[in-house]
């Protein structure tokens, strides 16, 4: 009997220790099973931290259902044909092509409740009528209240009270990879929005610096220069969307939509939008002076679509340039007074840094005449720390004025003569005749003997010509339009600074 005890026994602890023995042997060595007690089984966009908003996924349909009550649809009417103008920004937000009144759409946002409504310069320019309808089908005659082709902005009114707003966020803190919305009324749909990310920061895709294009009466035009600073995204635009809400995922506005890049002339995933913290400036001085109050620095860059070839040219690795290489400084200007000089590479305005001539360009581009900004730059390797106030426009171009494009150009002209004319079939122009070592014209490569046909779309046949096309530009890019000594072609722009 005790020995039947004891195999009994026996069996019922070997039996144990044989199950516990496989579960150990199954734990150890088999990685792919775990129960949830083993290890918590997550999927992979489970926010780590349950009260981190960047971790968590982003509520559309909150920041949506916030945004979209504010977001207009503008319809506008022009009182003659307005044909096919060429305008890269006309077209992007539905230019007709029929005869007879014309009209088109786009976009704008709310931001008062009494009906002070931002959108874009190109869509409002030359209209005869704008016509803002809400999404609850409201409809309002709006007033023009101030337009500035450099940022492509414009500001509207219409008699409202109570009306939906979008609240204005930060474009500062905005950050590439962030989720964003874009609100709108593309291909004249009802209100439409599409989700992506932030692609980019401080894109100048040069879209407004596009010269002598014809305007509705087919006079011959120059746009303004832009300040192209813009936020690039992947959220789905089209025409239409033009002055559109771009938000963040807390239904803030951070740009508004301006431009597309497209072969098509839909989408094809790079929107772009002005940063919101630019259009608080702008719309700012509509509201208090019916136009923009701009502060200039008085300093010369490249183009951001020549600039590396510039320093590669000066003997300059691109990738050494931490910052803003300054080409210029314009004698008696803020700049000057502080004791900048031509080398100087600008790292940072106001303790921000900056890498790019459009971030720079932006940053100043929110100050008004009078302002002083702070600015740190290097000269050699040595850092140094400037107090600059800013001059007004006017000042600027008198400045500019007096000392002439020739010198900026680093320079000297004089007329064609009549057979050189005769072989390029030239109506305008002049020929260079000197160079100056180390100016801007030798710095971008362009040989004497170079013809200047055009400024700003403008012809010139005499020196009083470029001075004057220079002297009377409302912008501060220009735009030279020429032909090579071996008959090339060219076209490239010349910043006047910031």
């Amino acid at each position: 009997m005790k020995t039947a005890g004891l195999i009994l026994i026996t069996a019922i602890v070997s039996a144990v220790l044989a199950v516990a023995g496989f579960k150990y042997l199954d734990k150890k060595e088999s990685p792919y099973y775990y129960t949830a007690e083993d290890k918590p089984v997550r999927f992979t966009n489970y926010p780590l931290n349950a009260n981190s908003a960047a971790a968590a996924t982003p509520d559309f349909v909150q920041a949506a259902s916030a945004v979209s009550p504010a977001v207009v649809h503008i319809k506008t009417t022009y009182a003659a044909s307005r044909g096919g103008s060429g305008n890269p920004l006309e077209d992007f937000f539905g230019s007709p092509q029929s005869s007879g009144p014309a009209m088109a759409s786009g976009s704008g946002v709310l931001i008062t409740p009494d009906g002070y409504i931002v959108t874009n310069n190109h869509v409002i320019e030359d209209a005869a009528q704008v016509e803002v309808v809400l999404p609850d089908k409201r409809s309002y005659k709006a007033k023009l209240i101030g337009r500035d082709p450099s940022t492509d902005l414009a500001l509207v009114k219409v008699d409202g009270k109570n009306l939906p707003i979008v609240e204005l966020g930060n474009s500062d803190e905005v950050r590439v990879g962030e989720w964003v919305l874009a609100v709108g009324y593309p291909l004249s749909l009802n209100s439409t929005v599409t989700a992506g990310i932030v692609s980019a920061k401080g894109r100048s895709i040069g879209i407004l610096n596009r010269q002598s294009q014809e305007d509705f009466g087919g006079r011959q035009v120059a746009n303004n220069s832009a300040i192209e600073s813009f936020i690039q995204t992947d959220a789905a635009i089209n025409p239409g969307n033009s002055g559109g809400a771009l938000i963040n995922a807390t239904g803030q506005l951070v740009g508004i939509n301006a431009a597309i890049a497209s072969q098509t002339g839909s989408y094809a995933g790079y929107g772009f939008a002005i940063p919101v913290n630019l259009v608080k400036k702008v719309v700012s001085d509509f509201r208090k002076y019916g136009e923009v109050k701009r502060g200039y620095l008085g300093v010369s860059f490249p183009a951001p679509a020549v600039e590396d070839q510039i320093l590669r040219d000066q003997g300059i690795d691109p990738a050494t340039i931490k910052g803003v290489y300054i080409t210029g400084i314009q004698p008696e200007s803020g700049a000057a007074a502080a004791g900048l000089k031509a080398g100087d590479i600008i790292q940072s305005i106001d303790g921000v840094k900056v890498t790019s001539s459009a971030e720079f360009s932006e940053r100043v581009a929110r100050h008004r005449p009078g302002d002083k900004v702070e600015v740190t730059y290097l000269r050699g390797s040595r850092a140094n720390n400037a107090s600059i106030t800013l001059k007004g426009e006017e000042e600027a171009k008198e400045t500019i004025a007096n000392t002439g494009l020739q010198s900026k150009l680093g320079a000297s002209f004089a007329p064609i003569p009549a057979n050189i004319k005769e072989r390029y079939r030239l109506r305008s122009g002049v020929i260079i005749t000197e160079l100056q070592s180390g100016g801007f014209f030798d710095s971008a490569g362009i040989p004497k003997g170079t013809i200047i046909t055009n400024i700003n779309g403008k012809p010139v046949n005499s020196l009083a010509d470029l001075d004057n096309a220079i002297s009377s530009a409302r912008s501060r890019m220009v735009r030279i339009d020429g032909i090579t000594p071996d008959g090339t072609s060219f076209v490239f722009n010349f910043p006047l600074g910031a």
